[in-house]
């Protein structure tokens, strides 16, 4: 029975297949979950759910986050972690009703990169035409199954048409950022939270020990292997120029400030990119 659960609070093209990596090759006895729907009766929360968060229906997504915590507590590990960024997408504000007890890891990645990657791996996904993309929401209108709607109150300063698909992303990471910082305080988990700047500290054997550490998690062996799968998208390096910039300079000068202040604090200000963000 799994009496421990871990979350990520995390965008996605964040680091979480090579953080879900790191933790199979390097914790003892936990379940480590990039995606749960190789697991059945775990849902995924991608889709339908995000839709649902934003509408308001809330029994909805209840019932399927109790259904999440029947099935994870009949695994067999002392220790659940899903790597998947779902959780801010669709259900952070209901899940501490079911995991009173649950740790946060908080991955954060260079927004500008962050947006790109996101950007060309949708641009990716239409040209290859993969299937179940796109869901209906309720609304009937269809949507890209891993990413917000675009409906939600910190578009509302933007025409979506007029939206490059890497400012839509980018404009995305900083909602999911400030979703982030009101889950640690509105439930008081800031000491239940360990932040990695990622890439970098997922490649730090130091910080990997502290962050077994803070999951109560022992080591397999005295050597950390940096064994992890990098989520690269085919043909489509993340670069980041002058056009990211620009266009990332055009959605900080239009966003209401109200999004951008939680990064004049730590933990956005160690990183060099913060200044990126400020009006």
């Amino acid at each position: 029975m799994a009496r421990n659960t871990v979350f990520t609070l995390t965008s996605g093209r964040s680091g979480t297949m090579f953080l879900c990596g790191l933790l199979r090759h390097n914790a003892r006895n936990c379940l480590v979950v990039r995606e749960p729907y190789l697991y059945p009766g775990n849902p995924t929360m991608f889709g339908l759910p995000i839709y649902d968060h934003l509408a308001g229906n809330l029994d909805a997504i209840r019932k399927l986050v109790k259904q999440k915590h029947e099935t994870i507590k009949r695994y067999r590990s002392a220790v659940y972690i899903e790597t998947s960024h779902a959780f801010l997408k669709s259900y952070w504000d209901i899940a501490p009703e079911f995991f009173p007890q649950m740790k946060v890891l908080h991955l954060i990645r260079h927004p500008l990169e962050v947006a790109r990657s996101e950007a060309n791996r949708e641009t990716l996904a239409h040209r290859w035409r993969l299937p179940f993309c796109h869901y209906r929401g309720r609304d009937r209108r269809k949507y890209f199954r891993w990413a917000l709607t675009g409906r939600e109150p910190i578009f509302g300063s933007f025409d979506l048409e007029h939206l490059t698909l890497f400012q839509r992303y980018l404009i995305q990471w900083i909602e999911i950022e400030n979703r982030a910082i009101a889950f640690l305080g509105r439930f008081h988990m800031t000491s239940s939270c360990m932040t990695l700047h990622t890439p970098w500290e997922l490649k730090d054997p130091q910080v990997i020990f502290r962050l077994l550490h803070f999951l109560n998690l022992k080591p397999i062996s005295e050597r950390i292997l940096l064994t992890g799968i990098q989520n690269r998208t085919p043909g489509k390096p993340t670069v980041v120029g002058d056009e990211e910039r620009r266009q990332g300079r055009e959605v900080v000068e239009r966003i209401p400030a109200r999004y951008l202040e939680i990064f004049q604090h730590a933990p956005y200000t160690s990183c060099q990119w913060s200044e990126l963000l400020q009006k």
